[in-house]
């Protein structure tokens, strides 16, 4: 029998490229399926693999996932896939686990939930691994991606936004920031990457039709957090955000080498240079 590798899977991409990694290392693979976030299709990618076992449940539910991966003797997991911020501290129902565990945070904030998760996960016998396990190719390397780099004025944002994208990481407030012209356009809270980039965007749409001299270039910054806790809330760039991007007029994407996965970077880069958009590695 093959060792056992327990899925908790949010929205996305990333729980299915997981997934296929897992299996590539003969691993087979417990789902903890997320009814208010993994999507359907993972019903099908387990019926079409008898390596794969998919249970759903809903995200208050901390000991029916514990009791599930005991049952299937996991003793190893991974988060893979966002789980929406608001969703994690407004639409949940939790289970009294789950109750007892929020009571007790000092903060109300992503990371000091999902470590209390993952301190209760390892004392009962299940360690939590890092969600960049078997998807280290993934990671973004320093350099250009696409066919141009950062113009001069880009640059300086980049040089600005890394320093801003980093101040706010470290309050866990959000990874992302959107420059201009060295200015802060907007900042990450709790509604993710690609809105925030559609923020920016319809706030300098409003701006321009008030000074038509206002530079549309944004430049978008990700980042990890200082300390970042790779079992969690990893950094991700996908497709959809260079298309974000085109659609707000940005022009230029850094992310951090190293600790931002980018999900298939070959389309990403076709995007963005269909779109003139600069990607790179910082």
């Amino acid at each position: 029998m093959s060792p056992k590798l327990g899925l908790i899977a949010g929205n996305g991409r990333f729980p299915f490229l997981l997934l296929e990694a897992a299996r590539a290392h003969g691993l087979s693979v417990v789902v903890a399926a997320i009814k208010e976030e993994t999507d359907p299709e993972m019903d099908a990618r387990a019926a079409a693999d008898s390596g794969v076992r998919v249970h759903w449940m809903s995200l208050g539910e901390l000991s029916r996932l514990i009791e599930t991966f005991q049952s299937e003797g996991v003793t190893r997991a991974v988060m893979a896939g966002q789980v929406k911020h608001k969703q994690i501290f407004s639409s949940i129902r939790p289970d009294w686990r789950l109750a007892k565990l929020l009571m007790n945070l000092r903060t109300r904030n992503t990371d000091m939930l999902l470590g209390a998760v993952a301190k209760v996960l390892g004392d009962e016998g299940i360690e939590l691994i890092s969600s960049t396990a078997y998807l280290e190719p993934l990671l973004a390397k320093v350099g250009v991606m696409s066919a141009r780099g950062p113009s001069e004025a880009e640059e300086r944002d980049i040089v600005y936004g890394l320093q801003v994208a980093r101040a706010i990481a470290g309050f866990d407030l959000g990874q992302t920031v959107v420059i201009a012209a060295q200015a802060c356009v907007a900042i990450e809270a709790m509604e993710g990457t690609d809105a925030t980039i559609a923020r920016a965007g319809e706030l300098f749409r409003t701006l321009g039709e008030e000074d038509s001299t206002l530079s549309r270039a944004l430049t978008v910054v990700k980042v990890a957090k200082p300390n970042q806790d790779m079992r969690f809330d990893v950094p991700v760039v996908g497709v959809a955000t260079i298309e974000t991007m085109r659609a707000a007029g940005a022009t230029c994407l850094c992310v951090e080498a190293g600790r931002t996965l980018l999900f298939d970077l070959a389309a990403m880069v076709q995007v963005a240079d269909a779109a003139g958009i600069a990607i790179v590695g910082r």
